[in-house]
């Protein structure tokens, strides 16, 4: 699936947006990811997964052509570790997938109303 497929995916399911809406909204929603993986935020969608920045170390390297010797800089490289429940929808297992979802739905409610009873 491409970008463009997801945004026609977004038109398709919600018609009171158009087509351009749709975009905007999946730019909005990359766009805001990569800033904050920019920062060093971590992100966490559950039932998803989450994106995480690594730091990795300079190390020395070879040149695969060549097989010399070259230096390679530390860098930052985003990760992704899938969540348990896109996990099992992947590998066939629906019905295990479609109850935990359901779990979570009901302890993030839960964790929700816990939020909003102790400050308010």
């Amino acid at each position: 699936m491409t970008k463009r497929d997801l945004i026609e995916e977004v038109a398709q399911q919600y018609p009171r947006f158009s087509r351009r809406d749709a975009e905007v909204i999946v730019n909005a929603v990359f766009d805001s990811m990569t800033d904050a993986l920019a920062k060093g935020e971590r992100i966490e969608i559950r039932g998803f997964g989450s994106f995480i920045v690594k730091q990795r170390p300079a190390r020395e390297g070879r040149n695969p052509r060549t097989g010399t010797v070259v230096s390679v800089a530390s860098k930052k490289v985003p990760l992704f570790k899938v969540g348990k429940e896109l996990r099992l929808r992947v590998d066939d297992q629906q019905e295990e997938a479609e109850g935990l979802a359901v779990k979570n739905e009901a302890e993030a409610e839960e964790n929700t109303s816990v939020r909003r009873g102790s400050s308010g």
